[in-house]
């Protein structure tokens, strides 16, 4: 394709960039052939002109269309190169938050310096069993494919984990290490996954350190070989350890530290068992303290101390060895510390008395001469003799860090060949999976020996990976048919031979090392004359001679070659290996340098046992011949033989490539550096994959693939039957060039860049689709608003000119109104001006007529007034006289009046705050209120008497006035004889003025006795006011005290109701997961018989000669196996009873004990289940008991039992007098005739059953007559505490004086005043509730009255013959309703004699052991005079009663029969539902009816162990599963049925209680078959569950439901499964049919409709927890049109709930989780108010769930818009506060608890009918 074609406008390029590494631009101007430079515009909106080489005109790398970007398989990508796979990287890591992608073979692990929620048991079970394409990528992806492919191809695999230092790629082996552990488990009981796993810990506390880069970095290389039997499960493990950093023990850079071992040891100094080593803290050594940084952020190395030695402990390293281990650790510590001095310029001298050196010797037993000396000595031999020479200060410390790290080195070793002997495995390997953590290329400012040797085996392993990855590209061009052309790859084999062939880097080095004089300057000088001008990959740096540069696959490595040939050699002082060998207290001292005879030589290398070396892996143990040569190796050589074997061992295996990414070197989480990730892609090969791959043809369509994502650039014309000619077809019509494209047998080849010009293809005709269907809407839109607008125009005219003629009507009208007005007004101005005038005139005429009529008034009125005052003057004379003599008399009645006035004022008053003061004392009291009240009227009498003899005195005081009138008359005659005398005129006159005075006087008395009286009274009336006040103050009080009360009663109920209902609700929770557990139980327990089942099977089979030996009955074996044994199995059980001598019985005794302990656990958990049910009817019986009268309850409860017994008993005395009737009547000479010993012994029995009825009786009346006298004396006590109280308030408020007293007696009065109210209330309600109920029986009695009158009345009107029909007909009516009581109580008293009748068969059949007794005593004399036989009662024969009659002999063949041979498929389908278990029951019902305790149990136990054996042998058969569920639980309701309890013979007809037991109580075989049936439907989901399973992912996710909804992105190398439904792929009718297959099974095997209900909500948290969990591990699914699959889907599962009538049940809500996940992909994800709505929506989701399907959320168009980072923080701020669990995945294994509710069954046993299909033909029916 021309560039012109892809490099137009619009078109996204990438451009180098010093800081990004890459940066993104779009071109604004098309390019052309020959142009120079290109036009671009940046993201950030800057302008560049983008100059082209001129040489090459290479063109900028294209951008992939955002729709692939974010890809799971980088291989996916349409354009290949460094940025894409730089861009993708960044983006699934910075906005995604995805560690791993997959790079074809490659998975690309990014370390997140963050603990991520992924590596869970339940992410395991994910993944295991699943393809690797079908799931995101993931390190368990990779161990699950090399699991799969060693079980597969019987191949060994290997997976090599490489990364620079902090890249994460030890915690990469781990995880893969324990998903091995967790998928496979071991074969055995000795836990090696355990081991296995707890190597990790030793091995980084004694390997590990923290470095600049890592805080957990490994300095050192293992491989760990994980092996597997023939099931593939581990058996055991082995390690090989490379170049272990030795340098470390003695010297670590700034921020480094040493081994993490030294500082764990360091944090438990405090130890008492660590007291001896004589530690101190990190900073007190100088091995500990040189990077100044001895602690690790969030790291608590004393807890790391205990992890390191649990793991011991679990490897089998004793406490001993653990204590040694640890002395030779602080050993090395304290020789770090060990100072030595100069003593001259060429000798040094330790001082004497050196702490430390005293303390490193004693600990490592040794003599402290030997070693100070040797310190600062070394030994020369020459041939002839031996010196010893001092050796400088700077020596002297170089030997003592040589001699640590070599105790370090052979102590690592040491515990590496410990590691592997725990790990070893006594049986065969089979196969295994090795485990590669190897380092990774390293490049520093200073690069030395350990990193050459790193570079040099990364070398080797890139080599190696080209090779893998050209290999499989090859393999697929000749599966695929397409012509293979060679692909030019970086083939690095010439840097490897430049550093280990023939005159190489290494073996001039080792040339150099034997040189005696030998010298890192002259082995440089060496290397430069040797390839400095041969090898291209050599250089020579410019401004140094003491360095080389190594040009490596990565990149160029310049080496300092100081110090190689010292680390090359590994010197190490042979005289001071002596002196430790010499130790004779410390064994494991000796035991490490055990073999130093062979190993320690000048150069200081050697290998150590079992293959491996303090370095490296060593080679092969060879002879003794070759210990001589083999210490002569130098490290260089070991390492190169050992990565040698490392080669040959991964070329033998399948490998599979981790590649750890370090993203920053600052340790930041989710921090991406481009320049850091793009030096380690290139260094790790990632990039060489890409290259190798876009070199050829890397995008890889299927045919149906490419036909379903690009048909909508076909035409209808196009399209044929034939999918591979039609998109041939098409290819060549849409790519002109045919090398683009290549077409296999199963996919199309693409060359690099097609598949993004095919998807701007595709794009355009989406974008040009989408352009025609909007200019279509938008004409159609602007049409209907053009009409619109049309409309309302019309509209608005049309009001418009109804508003003007409107407004012209109304101008009209207007202007007639204001004629109208005119015409009025004018009328009123007439009316008024005329009115106004005469209303004038007739005031003037009313004026002056008044004022005549006023003269002539003012005339009479003076002459009137003349007159009066004649009158008066004349009258005043007269009382003058009058006065005078009434003022002596009035004054002395005054004063006596007066003074006892005041007495009766005193009296008052005194009355008066007596009333004040009791009313102050007793406010409240309403007697007192009374009395006052009633005082309050007698002082009214009082006033009425006082109003009285006040106008008595006013009647007396009148006729006073009288006569004093009559005298002053007297006296004006006397006057004209007065007036002759002046003198007496004057006495008159002062007479008359001092009367006034008394006059005056006189009535000021009187007003003050009025006013008095006034206050007095108005005083009385506001006192009663005031009281009427207080009065209703207290009543108020009263009913609010009452309303009160009923508030809080009403509160206290619904307190009391609500906290019933949550204790309900917690109880039922409880029980849920009681039960749950108590189920969980039972599936250990049922895995673990079959687990000792299957041993005991392979024991007997291992087992060939038989022995004879008695078979022994487990005592811890489960209570519900079988005593009964099969004849077909007595064989194999003698074979095994005969074998156990010779077995390993630890093994069966470990799964004895662990069945008893499951039974003790179980029988636990019943008892606390029965415990927690008996709690909760209690509560619930206290909770409805409150509310009943206790004593009447037990009274009239005690009175119907007393009856009762009354009934019992004359029905049983009839029942005796029949029975000695009939055994009097029986004749012959029977045994049990009268006076016979059995008849004697009868009568005995039955006289004592007798009398204990009678004392019964006696008790039951004794009880009686005592709760009555207790129920009197109760009423009268309350009665006595009554009166009791009332006498004593009184005395009480009669003592009471003091103030104090008074109130605190007032506040007891009130209080007690309260209780008395309550009682009067609680009283009043009760008399209320006897005078209801009188009354509803007084109404009953009347209306019975005045129906019985009615009748009579009625049968008085009709005629005689017609009345006696009445009569007799009401008659009739009464003696039915009496017989129906009588039929009830009849009804009792047959219950009660059916007990009798079952303790009268236990009497019986205690006589019959009686008599049995005596025969045994009888001699054969008597025996044959006087035969004995057993008491034969006759009875009545009756019909059928539903009972199946076998012999013994026949159990077995009735068991075959029913059960084992017993197909649900054959027979089974034409029988009634349930039928073999009502044909259990009835042979259960006559061996119950026989009373044959034996029979009945050895029925059961057969039975229960029979369904065992044929669940056992067809498990996986749902339909034997399901029809055995059935029938037992349809035995397990007709025990419970036909149990005789009356809780389940309410359910009963009459004829089925006659059906009942009647000897043996099965409660406890109720509560096996219970267990049986729970365990039976575990098994039937897990049956399900397998089934379900493979169609689930498929139907519910891949599956398009809806054709054409979602389109088929490019998958890369690994192919997930296509979403096309081809042959065998399972979609939703695929789960849909299978979900109605097993409805229709259960239905027609007669399983309960609850059982039915649960079963399938089982399914379908099944469904939606399986479809959940793969969505949020599937990125691909995570899209819009995905979530509207999945809606349809989970619509169709809802309809078809709906059309089996199981919407109820619960199911529905279990998918939820999945529903809501669905809406999240499809609802709008970008402001505030989205995330409130995804908030309050996703309520049944998690938080974790939640953010990772936004996260995982992939555009499947162009038109989509990702999520973005913000929007997802914003709903994790909102979610942070919720409590929930951090799980991301729903727990598949869960299964919901059963339960087995009660259902009876309406079908009559005796109606049932045998097929004789069956072969039953021995039962007989009874």
């Amino acid at each position: 394709m021309a560039a012109s074609e892809l490099y137009t406008k619009y078109a996204r390029v990438w451009i180098p960039d010093p800081e990004e590494v890459w940066k993104s631009a779009e071109l604004t101007k098309d390019y052309k052939q020959g142009d120079t430079v290109l036009h671009l515009q940046l993201e950030d909106g800057s302008d560049l002109q983008h100059k082209l080489d001129p040489n090459t005109k290479t063109l900028p790398h294209l951008r992939n269309p955002d729709i692939l970007v974010g890809e799971n398989d980088l291989t996916a990508l349409s354009y290949l190169h460094e940025p894409a796979v730089l861009h993708n990287l960044k983006v699934r890591f910075i906005d995604s938050k995805l560690i791993y992608t997959y790079c074809g073979i490659v998975l690309v692990a990014i370390n997140p310096y963050e603990t991520l929620p992924i590596y869970g048991t339940d992410i395991i079970n994910a993944y295991s069993g699943q393809n690797m394409g079908d799931m995101d990528p993931h390190i368990f992806a990779v161990a699950e494919e090399a699991y799969k492919q060693m079980a597969r191809d019987e191949r060994n695999q290997s997976i090599i984990v490489s990364g620079e230092s902090g890249a994460g790629k030890t915690v990469s082996a781990k995880y893969a290490m324990r998903y091995f552990a967790t998928v496979s488990g071991s074969a055995s009981e000795a836990n090696v996954e355990e081991k296995v796993l707890a190597s990790n810990p030793i091995m980084e506390a004694i390997g590990n350190a923290k470095t600049t880069r890592n805080d957990n970095s490994s300095r050192f290389g293992k491989y760990i070989e994980i092996g597997f039997d023939k099931r593939f499960h581990i058996i055991g493990a082995n390690m090989r350890t490379y170049l272990l950093e030795k340098s470390r023990v003695v010297f670590q850079a700034d921020e480094e530290r040493n081994y993490h071992i030294f500082y764990q040891l360091c944090a438990s100094s405090r130890l008492p068992e660590f007291k001896a080593l004589k530690l101190g803290t990190a900073n007190d050594f100088h091995y500990t303290k040189q990077g100044r940084n001895p602690v690790i952020d969030g790291v608590n190395d004393a807890k790391e101390m205990c992890t390191t030695r649990s793991a011991f402990s679990l490897l089998g390293i004793t406490e001993l060895y653990q204590m040694g281990l640890f002395q030779v650790l602080a050993a090395i510590l304290h020789l770090g510390n060990v100072e030595v001095k100069d003593r001259d310029s060429d000798s040094s001298i330790i001082p004497p008395n050196n702490n430390h050196l005293m303390v490193f010797c004693d600990l490592m037993g040794v003599a402290y001469q030997d070693m100070s000396h040797w310190l600062c000595h070394r030994k020369l031999k020459t041939a002839t003799e031996t010196y010893i020479k001092p050796v400088p200060r700077l020596q002297a410390v170089n030997a003592r860090d040589a001699l640590a790290k070599h105790i370090y080195a052979k102590l690592f070793t040491w515990i590496v060949e410990h590691i592997n002997q725990a790990l070893h495995s006594t049986s065969k390997q089979h196969s295994f999976i090795g485990v590669l953590d190897i380092y990774g290329f390293e490049t520093f400012e200073i690069n030395s020996f350990e990193q050459f040797c790193i570079n040099y085996a990364n070398e080797k392993l890139q080599q190696q990976f080209n090779m893998h990855v050209f290999k499989l590209e090859q393999e697929e061009y000749m599966k695929e048919q397409i012509p293979w052309t060679l692909i030019d790859f970086y083939d690095n084999q010439p840097c490897i031979n430049l550093i280990e062939a023939k005159m190489g880097i290494l073996d001039l080095l080792d040339e150099e090392c034997r040189m005696p004089k030998g010298s890192d300057d002259s082995w440089a000088q060496k290397l430069y004359n040797t390839h400095l001008k041969t090898c291209g990959l050599f250089e020579k740096p410019r401004m140094s001679n003491r360095a080389f540069i190594i040009q490596h696959f990565a990149d160029k490595v310049e080496y300092q070659c100081e110090g190689f040939l010292e680390k090359n050699k590994d010197t190490v002082n042979e005289e001071q290996i002596h002196v430790l060998k010499a130790s004779k207290k410390f064994d494991l001292l000796v035991e490490l340098f055990q073999d130093e005879e062979k190993v320690t030589s000048p150069t200081g290398a050697g290998p150590p046992t079992g293959g491996r070396t303090r370095l490296s892996v060593k080679p092969d143990k060879g002879k003794s011949v070759q210990a001589s040569k083999e210490h002569k190796k130098t490290v260089g050589l070991q390492f190169r033989n050992s990565l040698q074997l490392l080669m040959e061992t991964l070329n033998a295996t399948t490998p599979h490539y981790v590649r750890c990414i370090k993203p920053n070197d600052y340790k930041f989480a989710f921090t991406f550096d481009p320049k850091r990730a793009v030096q380690q892609l290139r260094a790790c090969g990632v990039l060489e994959t890409i290259r190798i791959s876009a070199a050829g043809f890397p995008s890889r369509w299927t045919y149906q693939e490419f036909f379903s994502r690009y048909r909508v650039l076909m035409k209808q014309k196009d399209v044929q039957s034939d999918k591979k000619m039609t998109c041939k077809n098409v290819l060549e019509k849409l790519v002109q060039d045919p090398d683009k494209y290549q077409f296999g047998k199963t996919k199309i080849f693409f060359r690099a860049g097609q598949v993004a010009y095919l998807e701007k293809l595709r794009a355009d005709k989406l974008r040009a689709a989408c352009i025609r269907i909007q200019k279509t809407i938008r004409c159609w839109l602007a049409r209907k608003k053009y009409l619109r607008v049309k409309r309302a125009a019309i509209t608005i005219q049309t009001h418009v000119r109804g508003h003007q003629a409107r407004c012209l009507a109304t101008f009209l009208r207007r202007t007639r109104a204001a004629i109208v007005i005119q015409k009025y007004q004018r009328m009123y101005v007439q009316r008024t001006r005329y009115q106004r005038m005469q209303a004038a005139a007739l005031a003037v005429q009313c004026i002056l007529r008044a004022y005549v009529a006023r003269q002539q008034y003012k005339a009479l009125l003076r002459e009137h007034k003349a007159i009066i005052i004649q009158k008066m003057v004349r009258g005043w004379l007269a009382r003058q006289w009058y006065q005078r003599s009434l003022e002596a008399v009035v004054y002395l009645q005054c004063c006596v009046r007066r003074m006892r006035a005041r007495r009766e004022l005193k009296k008052l008053k005194i009355e008066a705050r007596s009333v004040e003061h009791y009313k102050k004392l007793n406010i409240g009291m309403e007697n007192k209120i009374m009395q006052l009240q009633r005082r309050i009227d007698e002082q009214n009498k009082e006033n009425r008497t006082l109003s009285e003899r006040l106008s008595s005195t006013e009647s007396t005081h009148a006729a006073e006035s009288e006569r004093t009138r009559r005298e002053l008359t007297r006296l004006r005659g006397a006057e004209d004889e007065a007036r002759n005398s002046a003198n007496r005129v004057a006495s008159l006159q002062e007479e008359l003025e001092r009367l006034k005075v008394e006059l005056q006087s006189t009535q000021k008395e009187k007003k003050a006795i009025e006013d008095w009286a006034q206050t007095y009274q108005d005083e009385m009336e506001q006192m009663i006011s005031e009281l009427k006040e207080q009065n209703h103050l207290l009543k108020n009080e009263k009913n609010d005290l009452n309303r009160l009360i009923q508030e809080q009663g009403q509160q206290w109920t619904e307190k009391m109701q609500r906290a019933l209902k949550e204790e309900t609700s917690q109880l039922e929770s409880d029980l849920n997961e009681e039960r749950s557990r108590y189920q969980n139980l039972l599936t250990e327990h049922l895995r673990l018989e079959e687990k000792y089942d299957d041993l005991k099977e392979e024991m007997t089979l291992t087992m060939n000669v038989p022995k004879p030996g008695h078979r022994r009955t487990d005592s811890a074996h489960s209570s519900n196996e079988s005593e009964y044994t099969y004849e077909s199995e007595e064989g194999s059980r003698g074979m095994e009873d005969v074998t156990k001598g010779a077995l390993d019985m630890a093994l069966v005794l470990k799964l004895q004990k662990r069945v008893s302990e499951l039974e003790q656990e179980k029988q636990g958990l019943q008892n606390e289940l029965d415990r927690r049910e008996e709690q909760f009817q209690r509560a619930r019986a206290r909770d409805d008991e409150q509310h009943k009268k206790a004593r009447s309850a037990e009274l009239e409860y005690e009175s119907l039992k007393r009856q009762e017994l009354e009934s019992e008993n004359k029905k049983l005395r009839h029942d005796l007098s029949e029975m000695r009737q009939s055994l009097m009547g029986s004749v012959g000479a029977s045994s049990a005739a009268p006076g016979s010993p059995a008849y004697k012994v009868l009568l005995d029995q039955l006289n004592a059953s007798t009398e204990e009825l009678e004392v019964r009786k006696e008790e039951v009346l004794i009880l009686r007559s005592q709760l009555v006298s207790q129920k009197e004396a109760m009423q009268h006590k309350d009665e006595k505490e009554t009166m009791t109280d009332s006498l004593h308030y009184v005395e009480d408020v009669q003592k009471l004086t003091d103030a104090k007293e008074i109130s605190q007696a007032y506040m007891g009065l009130k209080d007690t005043n309260r209780l008395l109210e309550l009682q009067l209330q609680s009283q009043r309600r009760s008399h209320e509730a006897e005078m209801e109920a009188l009354r509803g029986e007084l109404q009953t009695v009347k209306e019975e009255n005045h129906r019985q009158q009615q009748l009579l009345a009625q049968n008085l009107q009709l005629p005689p013959e017609a009345r006696i029909e009445a009569s007799l007909q009401h008659e009739i009516t009464r003696l039915t309703n009496e017989n129906l009581d009588l039929l009830e109580q009849l009804e009792k008293q047959d219950k009660t004699v059916r007990k009798l009748k079952k303790q009268l068969k236990v009497f019986a059949k205690k006589i019959s052991d009686l008599e049995g007794g005596q025969i045994e005593n009888v001699s054969p004399g008597q025996m044959a005079d006087e035969p004995m036989h057993p008491v034969n009662i006759p009875r009545r024969e009756k019909d059928f009663q539903g009972m199946l009659e076998y012999k013994k002999e026949d159990e077995l063949k009735l068991v075959k029969n029913l059960i084992l041979e017993l197909k649900p498929r054959g027979v089974a389908v034409n029988l009634i539902p349930g039928l073999p278990a009502y044909i259990l029951f009835m042979c259960l019902r006559h061996a119950d009816y026989l009373n044959d305790d034996q029979k009945v149990r050895s029925l059961l136990t057969s039975v229960i162990n029979s369904i065992k054996k044929i669940l056992k042998k067809r498990g996986d058969d749902f339909e034997t599963v399901s029809f055995w569920l059935a029938n037992t639980c349809r035995f397990l309701h007709c025990l419970k049925q036909y149990s005789g309890d009356e809780q389940f013979m309410k359910y009963n007809t009459p004829k089925q209680n006659d059906h009942c037991l009647s000897n043996f109580d099965l409660a406890e075989y109720r509560q096996v078959l219970s267990d049986l049936a729970i365990q039976i439907y575990q098994q039937l989901i897990k049956c399900m569950e397998n089934i379900l399973q493979p169609m689930i992912v498929s139907g519910m996710l891949e599956h398009e439901t809806i054709q054409g909804v979602s389109g088929v992105k490019p998958t890369g190398l690994r192919k997930r499964t296509s979403s096309i439904a081809d042959e065998g792929t399972y979609t939703l009718d695929s789960i849909l049919r299978q979900l109605s297959s097993f409805h229709a099974t259960m239905c027609q095997h007669g399983t309960d409709p609850e059982l039915i209900k649960q079963v399938v909500k089982q399914q379908f948290y099944i469904i939606g927890a399986v479809t959940l969990n793969n969505l949020l591990l599937r990125k691909d699914m995570c899209s819009w049109s995905k979530g509207m699959q999945i809606r349809y889907n989970v619509s169709q599962l809802e309809e078809w709930l709906r059309d089996k009538n199981l919407m109820v049940c619960g199911a529905k809500e279990t998918l939820e989780p999945l529903i809501q996940a669905a809406q999240l992909l499809q609802v709008k994800k970008k402001t505030d108010e989205d995330a409130e709505a995804i908030c309050s929506m996703c309520n049944t989701l998690t938080t974790a769930q939640i953010v990772k399907v936004l996260n995982l959320y992939t555009p499947v168009n162009a038109f989509e818009e990702r999520v973005s980072v913000t929007f997802i923080r914003t709903i994790q701020n909102r979610l942070r506060d919720r409590k929930e669990s951090p799980q991301l995945l729903l727990d598949t294994k869960t299964i919901y608890p059963v339960t087995f509710p009660f259902s009876p069954s309406s079908l009559a046993l005796e109606t049932i009918q045998i097929p004789s299909s069956l072969s039953l033909g021995f039962l007989t029916r009874v």
